[in-house]
């Protein structure tokens, strides 16, 4: 029988995490650095309550309906080429991941109701993370303090964000921020790997070679339904958030950025209207591109101390500085910039309401 869907999550909003909202029997532990580049608050506290760290409320820890693991994670994931992918349509959603010439192909249909998938691309461990209230997309490299680890679904949820626990320490995770919040590795931060969104026809497109998840999970489900139905379009939120903003529709899929300390989103639509947008976020400056429906890379646009600006003429990605021509991987492939590679950015993509729940205080393009 199949389970009830289960919407896990974590998000940790700034306002919330604050030693006066704690119980008598909670104690600071530490005050992580205002540095700390991972950390969504301006000075992270981990605290203590009867033993266990943590950096975000207990109390706003919800339940998702099934238990832990009762969204089954994949962790022996089998895969098909492409000539054996019938079971995906053209038109379906993907996480596509490349590592290393290695290129892999996660079809949200089955993600939807597995959320987690513990993999080795171009032999690097990665998790490939998907939580349907959100729409956030993640992948994380499975490294923890130099070990090893995979992942799985807790069954509980904060800020209707999936709350992930990794299998060494039993930690939580959160899947939007990549941060331990409970737990014996509260305060760490995963690594990030840059993916893309993007359907399977153009996923193929761009590598011909990849592999696709298949539907051989081990687990029986449905997986030619959607158990989300039009949650995706209905401005509804069915779980607790701590804070909303009316700038956006709650489901806008927008891609976040922390640069700097300073947050920043960008409405999906937005960058594949313009198909190159030039922004700056504190010190950093950044490329956003869109090729494909759906779809969005991001690159750093400073090359060796100089800072290129970029446009889309004549289907083609151009600096007009010099005149060059770059493909869709930041390389540019002609003028006096060719063999120069730009450094991609990882993306946070997911639905407005998330975004703004984790960051209160973010900046719309």
């Amino acid at each position: 029988m199949i389970l009830p869907i289960i919407v896990l999550g974590v998000v940790v909003a700034a306002l919330a995490i604050m030693p006066g909202g704690s119980t008598p029997q909670t104690n600071i532990v530490a005050d992580l650095p205002d540095s700390d580049p991972v950390s969504p608050i301006s000075t992270p506290i981990i605290m203590e309550t009867n033993g266990q760290k943590h950096l975000i409320p207990l109390d706003k820890i919800k339940g998702g309906g099934p238990p832990k693991d009762g969204i089954p994670s994949i962790d022996n994931p089998k895969f098909s080429e492409v000539p054996d992918s019938e079971f995906v349509s053209d038109s379906d959603v993907v996480i596509g991941l490349e590592i290393n010439g290695d290129a892999r192909a996660y079809p949200l249909f089955i993600l939807v109701w597995h959320e987690i998938v513990n993999d080795r691309v171009g032999d690097v461990p990665v998790a490939v993370t998907y939580c349907p209230l959100c729409y956030t997309n993640q992948v994380f490299e499975r490294i923890i303090d130099g070990n090893e680890v995979e992942f799985g679904t807790s069954g509980k949820l904060y800020n209707s964000n999936l709350l992930m626990y990794d299998r060494w320490t039993e930690s939580y995770w959160s899947q939007g921020l990549g941060l331990a919040v409970t737990g014996e590795l509260t305060g760490m931060q995963l690594k990030t790997i840059p993916f893309d969104v993007i359907t399977w026809g153009d996923w193929k497109k761009l590598h011909p070679d990849t592999l696709v998840l298949t539907t051989d999970t081990g687990h029986l489900r449905s997986y030619a339904t959607d158990p989300y139905g039009d949650y995706y379009t209905d401005p509804r939120i069915i779980f607790p958030i701590d804070n909303q903003d009316d700038r956006m529709h709650p489901k806008e899929i927008i891609l976040g950025f922390n640069e700097d300390g300073i947050y920043k989103a960008y409405k999906q639509n937005d960058v594949e209207l313009h198909k190159v947008i030039n922004d700056d976020i504190g010190e950093t400056s950044l490329m956003l591109v869109s090729l494909f429906s759906q779809n969005s890379r991001a690159f750093d646009r400073n090359l060796n101390g100089e800072v290129l600006e970029f446009e889309f003429i004549d289907e083609k990605i151009i600096d007009p500085k010099t005149k060059s021509e770059w493909n869709y991987d930041g390389v540019a492939i002609s003028g006096p910039k060719e063999g120069s590679k730009l450094t991609r950015m990882s993306i946070e993509p997911g639905f407005w309401f998330e975004w703004v729940a984790f960051h209160p205080e973010t900046e719309v393009w």
